[in-house]
C-alpha cells in the first residue's frame, strides 16, 4: 500500500489508464474489463484491474490537475512498478479543424504551470510522449480508420482564466487543445524511464463555444477507450 493508493502489491497491472475522473474509470471498468477487482477506493479516487481481450490491464482515476496528478504517477511507479501510463482524458480545443468529439494524440505538453520551473531550478524541460506508445497509437488509429490529430498541447494550472483571450497565443503557435495534467505525466514518466501517452477527445471548443454535458464527458468516449485498450494489448504482447 502506499499513502494514496490502498492496493496489495501485485493488485496492479503494469499498464495503467490514467482518467482524471474515477467515475470514467469505474466506467472503464464496467463496460470494458472481465473479472475485475477494485483495489483502490481512497478518498473515492477509484482504481480497478481486470482483463480485456485477455491483457490484464488497470484503470486509475487521478483527479484534476497536474499536483493530484503526480501524486497517484509516482505512487503508481515508485510502490506497485507500473512500466506504462495511457491517460484518457478531455480537453477543449484551440484550433478551428480541431472539433467535438475529435481524437487527439499528444506529441508533446507545454505548461503554464511553475512545478517544472521549480524542478529545473527556473529553467524550461520539454516533455514529450513516449515513443513506443506514440507509435502504436498512431498505427492503431491507421489500421481501425479512426481519424486524429497528433501534436502538441497545453496543460494548464487555470480552468477558469481571468484572461478570456489568453489561449490565442498558444493556438498562434500551433497548439491543438488544452487540459490540466499532461505536462506532469510526460516530465515524470521520463524520470523515473517508464513509457507515457495522453490521448484526448475533444469536449470543448474555445474556438467556436460548443461543449459536451458532464455524463458525455464520462460515458461517451468509446473511441479513445477502445484505441487506448488496444495499444495497452499491443505492448503487453510485446513485452512477454
Amino acid at each position: 500500500m502506499s499513502v494514496h493508493i490502498g492496493a496489495d502489491p501485485n493488485a496492479i497491472a503494469p499498464t495503467v489508464l490514467l482518467p482524471g475522473d474515477p467515475l470514467r474509470a469505474q466506467f472503464v471498468a464496467e463496460n470494458y474489463f472481465t473479472d475485475v477487482e477494485i483495489y483502490n477506493e481512497v478518498r473515492g479516487m477509484l482504481g480497478f484491474t481486470g482483463t480485456w481481450n485477455g491483457t490484464r490491464v488497470s484503470v486509475q482515476g487521478s483527479g484534476m490537475g497536474m499536483p493530484s496528478l503526480a501524486i497517484y504517477v509516482n505512487e503508481l511507479i515508485r510502490s506497485y512498478g507500473v512500466q506504462r501510463i495511457i491517460r484518457i482524458g478531455s480537453c477543449g480545443s484551440m484550433q478551428p479543424e480541431v472539433g467535438i468529439r475529435d481524437l487527439i494524440v499528444a506529441m508533446t505538453a507545454s505548461t503554464d504551470s511553475a512545478m517544472n520551473r521549480q524542478r529545473f531550478h527556473g529553467m524550461d524541460y520539454a516533455p514529450a510522449a513516449s515513443w513506443r506508445l506514440f507509435q502504436s497509437a498512431v498505427e492503431v488509429a491507421r489500421e481501425r480508420g479512426t481519424s486524429i490529430h497528433a501534436g502538441g498541447i497545453l496543460s494548464s494550472d487555470t480552468f477558469y482564466q481571468d484572461d478570456p483571450d489568453g489561449w490565442k497565443r498558444w493556438a498562434e503557435y500551433g497548439v491543438l487543445a488544452v487540459e490540466m495534467e499532461t505536462n506532469q505525466l510526460y516530465t515524470l514518466a521520463a524520470k523515473h524511464g517508464v513509457d507515457a501517452l495522453t490521448l484526448l477527445t475533444v469536449s470543448d471548443s474555445l474556438v467556436t463555444g460548443e461543449e459536451l454535458s458532464s455524463e458525455d464527458r464520462q460515458t461517451s468516449f468509446h473511441e479513445m477507450m477502445e484505441l487506448a485498450l488496444e495499444v495497452v494489448r499491443r505492448q503487453e504482447a510485446g513485452a512477454v
